[in-house]
């Protein structure tokens, strides 16, 4: 596949549903839990927030961490959360409760991401410190700390069968590891900036990956191969979520938009200018009936997607 030069994009399939206002700062991640009924998201105001996603309703506010929550990710079962923090820990808790499960710590900087294994036996941290690391779910042990990025491991994310771990950094290179061993595997190359983002395909076989350099990359896993180059956002590229469907790839970024890519063609469906500062965050939920996405305007917005036209 070319690079993919920016189209113009035809009517948005997607539909503003409803604007969730709470965060009193910048708004850095959103997950929906696997049973579709629970959004949650984080921020720099050092909070996890829980919503319902069919009124918007808030559900929880918990505040336990002591800097900025980067990131949150939800158990296979949706059962448990976890949140990692620039204070340095991750927090396992039970969902809806909130009751502590246990307290990561091991890193010695600032835990920027966290991504449950498909088994929901392990959990992948990576960190301002340069490493990645493998937790056992049921004990909260540090079972492998995983070296080889020489700058923060901005990103992390298992395939869906789990046999590999993906993890992306501000060195540029994107790096592959088996998933439950922590086995190195390829290294993959070809950004010119910082990862930030890296999801694998529903099925498997592709990796995404998004950069300071402006572009979304779509690899090959079996093989490596850099497969196509995404060529549109204006800015750094912050977040990226493929549909569960495979057809769509959802990127967001400094550029204060989203956008909607056509897979496997690349062109570009859509661009929705309508957050007020950066995107940081997207994420579909499990049907592919609604995307989120969050940024630096204090404010997640739910989107119904609108299926493509025959």
């Amino acid at each position: 596949m070319k690079p993919s030069p920016g189209a113009s994009p035809e009517a948005a399939p997607l539909r503003a549903e409803r604007v969730l206002s709470g965060h009193t700062q910048g708004v850095l991640s959103v997950a929906f839990q696997a049973r579709g009924s629970v959004l949650a998201s984080s921020g720099e105001d050092r909070t996890v927030r829980l919503w319902r996603v069919d009124s918007g309703e808030p559900v929880a506010t918990w505040a336990d961490h002591s800097e900025p929550v980067v990131c949150v990710a939800f158990s296979p079962e949706g059962a448990l959360l976890a949140s990692a923090s620039a204070d340095g820990t991750v927090q396992l808790r039970e969902v809806p409760s909130g009751r502590l499960v246990h307290g990561l710590r091991g890193h010695t900087e600032a835990v920027v991401s966290v991504a449950f294994h498909p088994s929901g036996r392990l959990l992948a941290t990576g960190s301002a410190d340069h490493t990645a690391r493998l937790w056992r779910v049921d004990s909260g042990e540090c079972v492998q700390v995983l070296r080889g990025h020489a700058g923060t491991v901005r990103c992390v994310a298992f395939s869906p069968d789990g046999a590999w771990l993906a993890s992306g950094g501000f060195d540029k290179s994107i790096r592959l590891w088996e998933g439950d061993s922590g086995a190195a595997g390829r290294v993959l190359t070809g950004h010119a900036h910082w990862v930030f983002p890296v999801a694998f395909s529903p099925d498997g076989r592709w990796l995404g990956s998004g950069s300071a350099d402006k572009t979304v990359r779509l690899w090959e896993v079996a093989s490596g191969a850099e497969l196509q180059v995404l060529q549109g956002h204006t800015r750094e590229v912050f977040s990226l979520a493929f549909h569960p469907a495979g057809e769509l790839l959802a990127t967001a970024g400094y550029d204060q938009t989203v956008r909607l890519w056509e897979l496997p063609s690349g062109r570009e469906r859509c661009c929705l200018p309508d957050h007020e500062e950066c995107v940081e965050s997207v994420a579909f939920n499990s049907d592919g009936s609604l995307l989120a996405s969050a940024g630096y305007d204090h404010q997640v917005r739910l989107w119904s997607v609108q299926p493509r036209a025959s």
